[in-house]
């Protein structure tokens, strides 16, 4: 269920981060208070998720997901060109996610 959590702290956060910058600087109201909410939100799974995972390993995933996701959701929906060393290093971000999540006993519990 922990892991379960994490995927909802990522989504809450992809969320946020998304409506900031649709925010324009928080002047505008509705992005603003969405932004807030999910922030919020992530951080409380989070929280929740670091109960039994440990921080390093949750912290690794979490950011490196959101990331990626972050990445091509500016590309598509934001419009903002990455070039390819940034694909490269989202690559290397998506293999090292998949390292820790597949071979690490750490991340098993």
């Amino acid at each position: 269920m922990d892991y379960v959590y994490l995927a909802g702290a990522i989504l809450f956060e992809v969320i946020a981060t998304s409506a900031l910058r649709a925010s324009d600087g928080m002047t505008k109201v509705a992005p603003t208070i969405l932004s807030l909410v999910g922030y919020a939100a992530a951080f409380y799974l989070l929280s929740l998720t670091l109960r039994t995972v440990p921080v390093g390993i949750a912290y690794a995933i979490w950011s490196g997901v959101g990331i990626v996701l972050i990445g091509l959701i500016g590309t598509f929906w934001f419009r903002q060109p990455i070039d390819l060393p940034a694909i490269l290093g989202m690559a290397l971000i998506i293999a090292g996610v998949g390292v820790i999540s597949l071979f690490s006993k750490t991340a098993a519990h």
